[in-house]
């Protein structure tokens, strides 16, 4: 692959694979190793795939990968077994609340939901994936992407209302010096 073509894949997909990698990651060193890690993979590997059109895909599997191979190391990978059992979902928002919420909120709940969901949210909401895309990124079954999106949207739903809760915990209720004076 010539230096062009390759400088125009990182231009293409960096900012992609940097959100990705910082959702899974969580800090932004870490986050900047994955995408260098996965952009050398794709210098010395590349080649190899023989359709140009799934490199976006190939990318996003080989950072994903690199990611559990990482976690692995350390021994702190996530897995559904590690959560509490009997965990359910949770009720719907209302169109309102939702429409209240800004990016940095949102992106703060999606930080506090378990890894195995977090990573398929991400690449569903965040990176437009289809389910099969997600499913051949992250090497499982389309079942499974369908699965963990379902438990990660009722993880991000109570992420976000505890977010919610803390911002309205914050708000000091206006009274007026007349009104404080009586009190």
């Amino acid at each position: 692959m010539s230096n062009e073509a390759f400088t125009q894949l990182v231009d293409a997909h960096y900012a992609s694979l940097y959100r990705f990698a910082l959702s899974l990651a969580r800090r932004e060193a870490d986050a900047c190793d994955l995408v260098q890690q996965t952009f050398y993979i794709w210098a010395t590997k590349g080649e190899a795939l023989r359709e140009v059109s799934k490199a976006k895909s190939w990318l996003f599997t080989t950072l994903y990968r690199e990611f559990l191979r990482g976690r692995r190391r350390d021994s702190r990978a996530t897995s559904i077994e590690d959560l509490p059992p009997g965990e359910q979902d949770i009720a719907a928002e209302d169109v309102d609340r939702v429409a209240r919420l800004d990016a940095q909120t949102v992106v703060a709940a999606l930080q506090s939901v378990d890894e195995v969901f977090r990573a398929p949210l991400t690449l569903y909401y965040l990176e437009d994936l289809s389910y099969l895309e997600i499913a051949e990124a992250l090497a499982v079954p389309i079942g499974t992407v369908m699965s963990r999106l379902s438990r990660g949207k009722a993880q991000l739903r109570a992420a976000l209302a505890r977010e919610e809760s803390a911002a309205m915990a914050k708000v000091v209720p206006f009274t007026s010096a007349a009104g404080r004076k009586q009190a």
